[in-house]
């Protein structure tokens, strides 16, 4: 085996800049390494050259990015869209795979190819989605939740299915004996692991925990975990791949802790996506020939309106038992349509097996290069579609996540959860520490870092209230849950001195003022920490006093600073912000304290009960 230096440096160079241009244009990365490969490997330009030590690598980068993809995926995520999600899947597995494996065997006759092509057109790739579901704002709805438990489910159905036609094809053809066999030791390697996964990592892990607290370690013993599955599944005829995502499925919180399982995804993360399997991307397209536009052209087209067409209606005629309705199974089916990392993974080494050849293996790349392709568009089409119609449906959550550990931001969590459903995060292991005495969910760490908040619980977060004493930290962890996380209700504190361009800074991501008005919050802490406020309860009796002028209503009130919290009424709390969201005899629970020599710019003044 030799290995070419220059040429491996070339490669990743072409990854690194076809990848950036793919993402500037709002699409996975893999698809620029890719078109890297086609345009300046040897289908078109001839500029990088393949050699065996980039095979090896691309291997390597392959069985850690599949790791990668069990550590990151949620099983957990399937509860919540489950009947859906297992439906969606199911219709966007099924037809498009069917309608691939009757066109590739009336033309070609060859049954393992045509099940090869079938696996390839049903999968879904997350990929694509991402970015997509947070620009059009959906990241909250019923349809982003069902994308993501029906990918799940296509993606584990289309591994398990693809390994199990390899180990089948590696006994020689479709002979019922090795059928049988293979089936056999396909059902052993998955006892086998599941019993690992779930007996033997859990003790192993928490004896990790207690003795290596090197991360690089730990990170290197969750390789040697993938690769040991990786070369099990290999010995029961499956491929490595299939055994590396099952590993890391069941490297789960209880195998390792919170900080520590998400440190070593990161790290897999830059050692598959970020080094090595770009190098197989890009010379998976050096295996694509453009010679199917004239030699292949009515296949090739067939494919395509095939695999786009079956995602689309498959999954929209499956979706019909949820009572959800037709056009949001169109919208989920639209979302589906994109194809990635599985489908390629899928197709090269069927390639490498012999079990396809360069047409087809070409087909399918252009297959999943159109599809991909078309998702943004589909989505946004079908989504404007649901939101025409009143049909856009979001997510019910109910967690509440507090930014600030101080005494103003547990009297915000105390009145918004008062079943105990918050997590407060702050930096101060002294408030933290205070907060967990009062019985409050606690996360030690910054709210800026995405780690800490998915801690938090920020994917099932309804609320993000910010009330730190800084106002940038409100601000960008405010922006931080509403883009990243699609939490549907983010608010920030913002002292008095703050310019109306924050505050436009803030609507702009749909973010509110919490408390209606500019505060200065760590003077609010001090108040509450000696002692020098009391709890009011108000029934609004002029809202347009209150959200505008602020004028004192009643006698009792002239002689209180006071700070509404949260609005009361018979559909729910609400937190009190600055959406105008008051009406009469509305119930509203605040603080109070004496006023002092100064009055504060737009009071909210309130009649006490």
């Amino acid at each position: 085996m030799s290995l070419d230096v220059l040429n491996l440096l070339l490669v990743l160079l072409a990854a690194l800049g076809g990848g950036r241009i793919a993402a500037r244009l709002g699409y996975p990365a893999i698809l620029g390494e890719i078109g890297a490969g086609i345009i300046l490997g040897p289908p078109l330009l001839g500029l990088l050259t393949f050699d065996d030590g980039l095979a090896v690598i691309g291997k390597l980068g392959v069985v850690l990015l599949m790791l990668y993809i069990g550590l990151h995926l949620d099983p957990t995520d399937i509860g919540r869209a489950s009947k859906a999600g297992a439906l969606a899947a199911l219709g966007g597995f099924l037809v498009p795979a069917a309608l691939g494996f009757g066109l590739m065997i009336l033309v070609t006759q060859d049954a393992v190819a045509s099940v090869f092509v079938a696996v390839a057109m049903g999968v879904t790739s997350l990929a694509t989605k991402s970015r997509i579901l947070v620009d059009l704002g959906i990241l909250n709805t019923r349809v982003a939740h069902v994308l993501m438990a029906g990918a799940l489910f296509s993606d584990i159905a289309a591994l398990i299915i693809f390994a199990a036609i390899l180990g089948v094809a590696a006994t020689g053809g479709l002979a019922i004996g090795g059928i049988v066999a293979a089936t056999t030791k396909a059902l052993l390697f998955l006892l086998g692991t599941w019993i690992v996964g779930t007996r033997v990592f859990p003790v192993v892990g928490r004896r990790v925990v207690a003795r290596i607290t090197d991360p690089s370690l730990q990170f290197l013993l969750v390789v040697l975990a993938g690769l040991s599955f990786a070369a099990a599944a290999d010995a029961a005829g499956l491929h490595a791949i299939l055994g590396a995502f099952l590993a890391g499925l069941f490297i789960r919180e209880g195998v390792l802790e919170h900080r520590q399982l998400r440190e070593v995804e990161r790290r897999a993360r830059g050692a598959s996506l970020g080094l090595l399997a770009p190098v197989f991307f890009v010379t998976a397209g050096y295996k694509v020939s453009f010679d199917v536009f004239t030699d292949e052209p009515l296949l090739l087209g067939a494919v395509i309106v095939l695999a786009t067409l079956g995602k689309i209606v498959g999954t929209a005629i499956f979706y019909l038992p949820t009572g959800y309705g037709f056009r949001e199974g169109v919208a989920v089916g639209a979302g589906m349509n994109g194809r990635g990392a599985v489908e390629i993974i899928v197709a090269e080494i069927a390639l490498a097996a012999g079990l396809i050849d360069a047409t087809v293996f070409s087909i399918l790349v252009f297959m999943a290069i159109f599809t991909t392709a078309t998702v943004p568009i589909l989505l946004t089409w079908s989504i404007g579609w649901l939101r025409h119609r009143g049909e856009l449906v979001a997510d019910e959550r109910s967690h509440v996540i507090v930014a600030g550990a101080g005494p103003l931001a547990r009297r915000v969590a105390a009145l918004l959860a008062p079943a105990g459903g918050a997590t407060l995060i702050d930096t101060n292991a002294a408030r933290a520490q205070t907060a967990a005495a009062e019985g409050f969910g606690v996360v030690v760490g910054s709210v800026l870092d995405e780690e800490v908040l998915e801690e938090a619980g920020a994917a099932t977060a309804g609320r993000l209230v910010a009330v730190t004493a800084n106002p940038e930290v409100n601000l960008l962890a405010a922006r931080i849950g509403a883009q990243r996380f699609g939490i549907p209700e983010t608010l920030a504190a913002l002292p008095p001195e703050s310019s109306g361009a924050v505050e436009e800074m803030l609507k702009e991501f749909g973010g509110r003022l919490m408390f209606g008005r500019r505060i200065d919050t760590a003077q609010w802490d001090a108040s509450i920490a000696v002692g020098d406020v009391s709890e009011l309860t108000y029934t609004v009796a002029r809202p347009e006093a209150v959200l505008s002028d602020g004028s004192p209503v009643g006698p009792a009130t002239t002689e209180v600073e006071s700070l509404p919290i949260v609005i009361r009424r018979a559909s729910g709390t609400e937190p009190f912000s600055d959406d105008g969201a008051l009406e009469e005899e509305d119930s509203v629970l605040g603080i109070g304290r004496p006023l002092g020599a100064r009055t504060r710019p737009q009071e909210s003044t309130l009649r006490a009960d």
